[in-house]
C-alpha cells in the first residue's frame, strides 16, 4: 500500500489508484464527474472547530498539526483509512487547499507514515 496526496483540482490520472477526497467540505468549482472520486471521507478531515480555527489563522500550523494528529489518534477514521490502504495498492488523498505543503492532507500523510503506511512525499 502506498499513500500519496494531490490537489483535487489537478486532473485525475491512472497512476492515482483509489482516489479519496479527505476534505470535510466539497471543493469549490469541481464537479463530481471531474473529481473522479472513489470515496469521500469527511470523517478523516479535521473537525469543523479545528478547521475553522486554522482557516481564521487563530493558530499556527505546528499547533494545528499537533491538534489534528491528536484528533486522528483519538478517532477511528485514520485507522479506517489505513485499512483501506491494505485493500488497494495505491491510495491518493485529494485535498482542496491552495498550499500543497501546508495543509491537513500533508499532516494526514505524515500521520499515516507514522502508523506504518508507505507514503510518497509530494515533489
Amino acid at each position: 500500500m502506498v499513500f500519496a496526496i494531490k490537489r483535487v483540482y489537478e486532473a485525475a490520472s491512472a497512476d492515482d489508484g483509489f482516489r479519496v477526497l479527505v476534505d470535510r467540505l466539497w471543493p469549490r468549482g469541481v464537479s463530481r464527474e471531474r473529481a473522479e472520486l472513489d470515496r469521500w471521507d469527511k470523517e478523516v478531515a479535521p473537525s469543523p472547530e479545528l478547521r475553522t480555527a486554522w482557516h481564521h489563522q487563530l493558530e499556527d500550523f505546528a499547533h494545528f498539526a499537533a491538534q489534528y494528529r491528536h484528533e486522528l489518534d483519538a478517532g477511528t477514521a485514520g485507522a479506517e483509512l489505513l485499512e483501506l490502504g491494505r485493500e488497494h495498492p495505491r491510495v491518493t488523498l485529494l485535498f482542496g487547499a491552495r498550499d500543497e505543503r501546508v495543509n491537513h492532507a500533508a499532516v494526514l500523510l505524515d500521520w499515516l507514515a507514522a502508523h506504518g503506511a508507505e507514503v510518497e512525499q509530494p515533489a
